[in-house]
């Protein structure tokens, strides 16, 4: 098993809870017609995102994988307006942390896989990265890992 993260272009997912995730659910068929190991095939700002984390989370397969046997190493399936990315629980906390910050910083949606009820963000067109559903949306002044500890 992994901490499941997803990073996605907002301009392509539907905004309702139940639209974005019919639309996840496509997504994560891999049924593009395209291998899900090059970021070559993803948006310029997924692309950016992915050149970034990979320092701190290198890549297990394709163009850009690592030699790295840690637990570092991290499965991303790269999609036109996906990038999913499977990291070893024991890096839960700080991937999380990273996956956020850079998604923020490139201005691409995030969703919380592994979390039940994940939050999904967005950027809005004035700025502030907000949680439009899913855990943090009625709260937005807790941190996440007050969601993601479960009783």
């Amino acid at each position: 098993m992994s901490y499941d993260l997803m990073v996605f272009d907002p301009k392509a997912a539907p905004t309702t809870r139940a639209g974005f995730m019919d639309w996840y659910r496509q997504q994560t068929k891999w049924s593009e017609d395209h291998h899900y190991d090059d970021p070559a095939v993803s948006t310029p700002e997924l692309r950016a995102w992915f050149l970034d984390i990979i320092p701190h989370y290198p890549m297990m397969n394709g163009p850009y994988a690592s030699e790295d046997d840690s637990s570092k190493v991290t499965d991303y399936s790269i999609g036109r307006s996906v990038i999913y990315a499977g990291f070893a629980w024991s890096e839960a906390a700080p991937a999380r942390e990273l996956t956020f910050r850079l998604a923020q910083q490139h201005r691409i949606g995030f969703f919380d896989v592994s979390v039940g009820n994940g939050g999904v963000w967005i950027p809005t067109a004035d700025g502030p990265y907000t949680c439009i559903h899913g855990q943090g949306a009625q709260q937005p002044d807790r941190k996440w890992w007050e969601f993601w500890k479960r009783p």
